[in-house]
């Protein structure tokens, strides 16, 4: 299998969000999930001054592009190309050309794996985040966006949810 890398895709200004959910509905659809693995619209955190009021919002780092983590073959080139919102592929010509470890290293992009000392079915608890202090089991691991999925009681019901690799320890 090819090496995923990470690409960059222009889009309409406004649509990136769209877009990311459209990819994301098409991998699901398609079952691309070992082909295209995440799709991000970068944020950043900035203070907005208005009415004399600070507030804490979030703006698009790049408006009018999404970055896609996956593996470029002529159906994900496709998929991606043809997904509503969509005007290209960031690169000289029809050819797209992956990010260098240097351009995604000020996005918080990186490209080794997180070594981690827990696997699935292991006892973890939460180090930070809404779900501080929980303890779950962990049911599924996702490496690519560094989640653990554990259930949590929510409403007397088993709920499975996403945290961050760095918000656990192994209990």
């Amino acid at each position: 299998m090819s090496e995923a890398n990470w690409y960059v895709v222009h889009t309409y200004s406004g649509y990136e969000n769209k877009v990311k959910a459209n990819i994301e509905k098409t991998i699901e659809n398609r079952h691309l999930e070992d082909q295209i693995l995440e799709v991000r619209v970068p944020m950043q955190d900035v203070v907005e001054l208005k009415n004399g009021a600070k507030k804490n919002v979030q703006k698009k780092l790049f408006p009018g592009y999404v970055l896609i983590n996956m593996v470029m073959n002529d159906d994900t080139w496709y998929v991606v190309r043809n997904t509503r919102g969509v005007t290209g592929f960031v690169g000289p010509g029809s050819k797209p050309v992956p990010l260098t470890e240097a351009e995604m290293r000020p996005l918080g992009i990186k490209s080794e794996d997180l070594v981690v000392d827990f696997v699935e079915g292991d006892s973890i608890v939460v180090t930070g985040g809404v779900w501080k202090d929980t303890v779950g089991v962990i049911q599924a691991m996702n490496p690519h966006k560094q989640i653990v999925i554990i259930n949590v009681d929510l409403f007397g019901r088993e709920t499975p949810v996403e945290i961050s690799f760095t918000e656990v320890k192994k209990m």
